[in-house]
């Protein structure tokens, strides 16, 4: 999970719909709250000082987010999403997995600082929190449909629930990027994917055990 790379239109050369003129100055909002949240924490940052840094004015944020916990629910739900169709699209190759990996772990202490502002900010409001609980049972998803595949070309069944196995290695990423930020010596930019696929042979050998 790393800070987005938006490649924005040549607005002096192109001519934008009314629907792409929005999604412009959304996208600029994110990415201005993404860089503030990261400096400042989120409460530290003002919608004042987000619509600033974005070129814009107060009433162009709430043209198009409610508030900043809006605001925050869309920065993460735009990685979230994006990440899964950046995996989608490498189709299974292996080798351009790893060549992922490498390249999103020159990021991940910008984006873990900024995703750890955002999950303390969710942790002391009981409505944010909720909303955030959704996208992290969207990211298990998808991580269980792709344990599913990998035990399903092993020609195995799950040992256990796939929601289960999905926590554990979602809880097992985290914990590894955190590792990772902070103590990176001898933890190399792979480790993620290393230790997942620990854990799927693993599995696979406990589901041939019991079969």
């Amino acid at each position: 999970m790393y800070l987005d790379t938006v490649t924005y239109p040549n607005v002096a050369t192109e001519r934008m719909t009314r629907d792409q003129s929005r999604a412009l100055t959304r996208a600029r909002l994110i990415d201005a709250a993404a860089e503030l949240f990261a400096e400042r924490g989120v409460n530290g940052a003002s919608v004042e000082q987000i619509a600033e840094r974005a070129g814009y004015s107060r009433g162009a944020f709430y043209g198009n987010f409610a508030d900043k916990d809006d605001l925050v629910l869309a920065l993460l739900e735009r990685r979230t999403e994006a990440e899964l169709d950046e995996v989608r699209a490498l189709s299974g190759d292996q080798e351009a997995f790893r060549a992922w990996h490498r390249d999103r772990a020159a990021t991940v202490p910008t984006w873990l600082a900024l995703r750890t502002e955002l999950w303390l900010h969710a942790l002391r409001d009981d409505r944010l929190r909720a909303r955030l609980a959704d996208r992290e049972l969207f990211a298990r998803r998808a991580i269980a449909g792709g344990i599913d595949d990998a035990l399903t070309r092993a020609g195995v069944r799950p040992p256990a629930d796939l929601g289960f196995l999905a926590l554990i290695a979602h809880a097992l990423e985290d914990g590894l990027l955190i590792q990772r930020a902070i103590a990176p010596e001898g933890v190399s930019d792979e480790v993620v994917l290393d230790a997942v696929d620990l854990l799927c042979r693993s599995w696979v050998a406990l589901a041939r055990q019991e079969g």
